[in-house]
């Protein structure tokens, strides 16, 4: 499974960046999406992230055989989970 996260003022127009996993999340994927690795002050976690909006994430992970599972909303933070078949 992979979970993506990103902020918008609206759910249609989706701005990056995008966070596209944590330091477990397989590389070669994370390569795949261009995602860069970093570590935010206070934070004892890393997480990639992409400059990319979201839907274009999820068009890059729909062509690796993703699908979206679930997306709910956590204030202006949305939360997709997606399912490789």
């Amino acid at each position: 499974r992979v979970s993506l996260t990103g902020s918008a003022a609206f759910p249609l127009q989706e701005v990056g960046p995008t966070m596209v996993g944590d330091e477990h999340s397989d590389p070669i994927l994370m390569s795949f999406l261009g995602a860069t690795k970093r570590n935010i002050l206070g934070n004892h976690f890393w997480e990639y992230y992409v400059n990319d909006a979201p839907r274009v994430v999820l068009n890059k992970l729909e062509s690796c055989g993703y699908r979206v599972v679930s997306m709910t909303g956590v204030g202006q933070t949305l939360v997709w989970c997606l399912h490789k078949e």
